[in-house]
């Protein structure tokens, strides 16, 4: 007669998700709005050729996309929230997708710019989606750094190659190729999406009345901005009433789209504003010099790109740079010597006329590029490790608005200025850009002066109690801050088997 033990199987713990395929997927979905912005700044005048549109015109195929992404980036933040990162990232994709392939079949300019406003909308879902899907995958604050800079770089890497693919497709096919090649990336950034654990909802109430008001304020000041004349001065006035009146809708709201309370913190503050600059200088002069390599200096579409590309090729590794430099000196310390670097880029930059030598031209670009990659992986991780985890959607919403924003105001600034002459739109770009970049690079020696976390463990010292076989456990010494018991059946080395040490136990310290 035979008995059967049963032991119960140990239980495995569950195993954390990785976080590589969120960061993935965010990475990819950046990647993706980036590039459709470099990659149409560069098919502008083709557009423009083929469309048989102006300068107007070509502003607003870029502002129409940036408006729009500005000002739903307000609400997007809070609806990544409400429905959760996972499920508003991935509607974003792909929507995102079906609206660049309408661009790319658009038969008019009317059809290509609302085409464009669902690409703007659509990535207003995406971004700040993406950015709470790396809050939500990275716990610790030193990961989280690394991983905000890998999410950047595969948005600066997008930049790099945006002019030299949208060049050589524009050149080798036609415009609308720029808008076709977002198809295969979309549906790359949907893959590792399904391997992403779905995003915990958090109640975030959407403020229509303070989205309508941002939404046509900003609408009425980019018209100003493109349109000039008389009615852009009649825009400028309802722009100024709208914004008093969002401010006023904002600070009776329970629940307002922008939070007006996030700008007392320091952080917050500044952070917004030196990320507009960043936005001001980097695609502000992207779109001036793309203007300037093709109509000044008579260059293709591809040859434009190529003259960026010694600009745009270092900022994935600045982009790496900047977070080991942050994670080893604290935020500040970048962000300040990035907006330094850019100054002076911009500033050598005047010297840049029809007479100055390409290869110049390509180099003297680089230090704006140099100073721009390295402060802005840092200024994003700031401003979300100023916020708690709860509000990192809407704090993210809120930064990326005010970057696109500037970035669509100074395109339709600067855009207005070529119109009448690119090169001398060229230098007085240069100077808003440097000032800018100054004021802002003066307020950042207003963040905090903290080390960031070096997560560098204390060495732990073990003490090992050995106990014979059948002799009595003698009760465990008093444990002392850092130190770890291990108890064992085998002596250490240099005490004999079976021979009690000490009266039946012997510490052995180490580290």
């Amino acid at each position: 007669m035979s008995s059967t033990v049963r032991v119960p199987a140990p239980v495995v713990p569950r195993s954390a998700p990785s976080p590589g395929p969120a960061l993935a997927a965010a990475m990819l979905g950046f990647a993706l709005i980036t590039l459709d912005t470099s990659v149409v700044n560069v098919a502008l005048p083709a557009i423009g050729a083929d469309l048989r549109t102006g300068m107007t015109g070509l502003q607003w195929v870029v502002d129409a996309y940036t408006l729009v992404l500005a000002a739903l980036l307000l609400s997007s933040g809070a609806l990544a929230d409400r429905v959760g990162a996972s499920r508003a990232y991935g509607a974003g994709v792909v929507v995102f997708t079906l609206a660049s392939a309408a661009c790319g079949l658009a038969p008019g300019l009317p059809a290509l710019l609302a085409a464009r406003a669902v690409q703007g909308a659509a990535a207003a879902v995406m971004l700040p989606a993406s950015l709470a899907l790396v809050r939500e995958a990275y716990g610790d604050p030193g990961r989280r750094a690394r991983a905000v800079s890998l999410w950047a770089a595969g948005g600066t890497v997008a930049v790099a190659l945006g002019p030299v693919a949208g060049g050589a497709l524009t050149t080798a096919w036609s415009w609308r190729g720029v808008f076709f090649v977002n198809l295969p990336l979309g549906l790359a950034a949907l893959v590792p999406l399904a391997r992403v654990a779905r995003s915990v909802r958090r109640p975030a109430p959407l403020d229509l009345p303070g989205q309508l008001t941002a939404t046509a304020a900003l609408g009425a000041l980019t018209f100003a901005a493109v349109e000039g004349g008389t009615a852009g001065w009649w825009a400028l006035g309802a722009a100024a009433v709208l914004f008093a009146a969002f401010l006023a809708v904002e600070a009776r709201r329970r629940d307002p789209v922008v939070p007006l309370g996030l700008f007392r913190n320091t952080t917050v503050a500044v952070t917004v504003a030196a990320g507009a600059a960043n936005s001001v200088a980097f695609y502000g002069m992207v779109f001036v010099f793309g203007l300037f390599f093709q109509q000044v200096l008579g260059l293709s579409a591809l040859g434009a790109g190529l003259m960026f590309l010694p600009m745009t090729g270092l900022l994935a590794g600045v982009n790496l740079l900047s977070a080991k430099a942050a994670a080893r000196y604290g935020a500040r310390l970048p962000i300040v010597t990035g907006q330094v670097v850019a100054v002076a880029g911009l500033l050598g930059l005047l010297v840049v006329d029809a007479e100055t030598p390409r290869a110049a031209q390509a180099l003297l670009l680089v230090p704006l590029a140099l100073g721009a990659g390295f402060s802005l992986p840092p200024l994003i991780a700031a401003m979300l490790e100023a916020v708690p985890a709860e509000r990192a959607g809407t704090a993210a919403g809120l930064l990326n608005a005010v970057r696109q924003t500037a970035g669509g105001l100074a395109v339709a600034v600067f855009g207005s200025l070529a119109d009448r002459s690119v090169a001398s739109a060229l230098s007085t770009s240069l100077l808003i850009s440097a000032g800018f970049l100054t004021l802002t690079a003066l307020a950042s020696l207003r963040l905090p002066r903290r080390r960031a976390r070096t997560h560098a463990r204390t060495p732990t010292k073990i003490v090992v109690h050995v106990r014979r076989r059948g002799v009595p456990k003698a009760p465990p010494p008093r444990r002392r801050s850092g130190t770890r018991r291990v108890n064992a059946w085998a002596a250490p080395a240099g005490c004999r088997r079976g021979v009690p040490a000490g009266g039946g136990g012997r510490e052995s310290t180490g580290r």
